[in-house]
């Protein structure tokens, strides 16, 4: 029996979690490690995905208006149309070596099937539709499925409405059923209807993994971030952020200042003594109610470990003094100070890129 390693990430930005699926599926395919698929649950920003049969009439809010609230857009490689992803939603990934039962549609079937008895576990009758792939409660779709299979390595997956803003959903045609006798639904306006409360999302996550290591016949392995960091964005006083290039033998990338957070260390104190660490400042940090997860490219450390890595960050940012002199440690090459669009140019990941941009904000 192949063991499947449960991902349970929370926040992850949408161009991090294609990067991620691509290493996942890389692993998969080396058997790095022997036997082992993945499942990714998780949580992406507003973002409308573009699928391969998409068409751009169905994205009916205007571009303008989309990226006013924060919206991004992205076409992907997997079937369907376009479709919504946000906050509330549980977007699963299931990165599967298929190899063992290649069978597409038992596969997209299982995906539905996961959907249908986490709608009964609370008690919400869901089932499929005659005319459109999903999982739906009567003629109110509660989760959508777009897969994408290379030689038999899937990627892509499913996305479950638990508690999303369904008003979000009236950008677009959703998967581009345009019959305005068929609507979009989520298990907390279902619960609700019924005279319920809504569960965590949490326990939405677990009863999905829950069916779906049933259904892929898998064993269950719990898998934690491997890394749990901090990234602190200095911001001098002319609005300029300061970023370090790390040593070629660290990966050579650029980055505001990150580092682990110790055993036992709060990540307020990891930020602290990081930024001190790695720049000489004792400015004080301050959160910006923000933590991502993404997976880092091998090709970028120096020991690259058997299969994936994956890293949990939270967010600060600090304000430095007129005229702040830094003083780099030896993880660092040399540092700069940079105007946004340069910054956000010189940063490889959207995560990186979205704590500088609140930073500033």
């Amino acid at each position: 029996m192949r063991t499947l390693a449960v991902h349970k990430l929370g926040r992850v930005e949408y161009e991090d979690g294609l990067a991620l699926m691509r290493r996942a599926g890389a692993a998969v395919a080396a058997g790095a490690p022997p036997g082992e698929d993945h499942l990714f649950l998780l949580e992406h920003p507003p973002v409308l995905t573009m699928g391969r049969s998409a068409s751009q009439r169905n994205i009916v809010a205007s571009r303008d208006w989309l990226a006013s609230r924060g919206f991004e857009i992205h076409e992907t490689d997997r079937g369907g149309d376009v479709t919504y992803h946000g906050p509330g939603q549980v977007v699963g990934y299931p990165i599967l070596d298929l190899s063992d039962r290649p069978d597409v549609r038992r596969y997209v079937g299982d995906l539905e099937e996961a959907m249908i008895r986490t709608c009964a576990d609370w008690g919400v009758e869901a089932g499929r539709h005659p005319e459109h792939r999903g999982c739906w409660v009567g003629t109110r779709k509660v989760g959508a499925v777009g897969v994408h299979l290379s030689r038999w390595i899937t990627s892509h997956g499913f996305a479950f409405n638990a508690a999303p803003d369904l008003g979000h959903f009236q950008t677009i045609v959703p998967c581009g059923i345009a019959d305005p006798r068929l609507g979009v639904t989520s298990l907390a306006a279902e619960l609700e209807a019924r005279g319920r409360a809504a569960p965590p999302l949490a326990e939405v996550e677990e009863r999905l993994a829950h069916h779906l290591c049933a259904l892929f016949g898998r064993a269950r392995r719990e898998a934690p971030p491997d890394v749990r960091t901090v990234a602190v964005v200095p911001v001098a006083p002319d609005g300029r952020v300061l970023l370090l290039r790390r040593t070629a033998e660290r990966g050579g990338f650029w980055q505001p200042v990150t580092g682990r957070i110790e055993p036992g260390e709060s990540a307020a104190a990891a930020a602290a003594r990081e930024l001190r660490e790695e720049t000489g400042a004792a400015s004080e940090v301050a959160p910006l109610d923000y933590r991502h997860a993404f997976s880092v490219d091998p090709a970028l450390l120096a020991r690259p470990p058997e299969g994936l890595l994956l890293v949990e960050e939270t967010a600060f940012a600090a304000r430095l003094p007129d005229g702040f002199a830094w003083r780099l440690s030896a993880e660092h090459a040399e540092a700069g100070l940079f105007p946004l669009d340069e910054a956000l140019r010189l940063l490889p990941w959207a995560g990186l890129r979205k704590a500088v941009r609140l930073a500033l904000r």
